[in-house]
């Protein structure tokens, strides 16, 4: 942890995953420094796909890195109101989408426990 985070401005999580690699997310929040409004770093959290998730396909990499992101940030995400910035335009979608997929499932169903907003970026 770089810094203890405010919990009445919006947190800013943003997530990428690279197929066939490893997943990663940073934890920001905007501040005012110096009487200028800034973003600065509370967290950022990475981790190596297994064999198994390294043949997702994109969709899915993508997907999975947003449930891991919220997952491991739980205890910073629970109380707070939050956006989510990916590069990802299906992400955005997936809470909508009607998917026969158990995993797709059942990461929509843990999404939809949190009060965030999806931004692609």
């Amino acid at each position: 942890m770089l810094i203890l985070p405010d919990f009445e401005p919006p947190l800013k999580v943003y997530i990428d995953a690279a197929c066939s690699q490893g997943l990663g997310a940073a934890l920001h929040q905007r501040e005012i420094v110096d009487g200028e409004p800034r973003e600065v770093v509370i967290c950022y959290i990475s981790s190596q796909l297994r064999y198994s998730e390294a043949r997702y396909g994109a969709t899915q990499t993508e997907c999975l890195c947003l449930v891991w992101a919220l997952e491991k940030l739980h205890y910073y995400l629970e109380v707070a109101v939050f956006e989510v910035y990916t590069d990802c335009t299906v992400l955005k979608s997936l809470l909508n989408m009607k998917t026969t997929n158990r995993h797709m499932l059942r990461w929509q169903i843990a999404i939809q426990e949190y009060r965030g907003k999806m931004t692609i970026t």
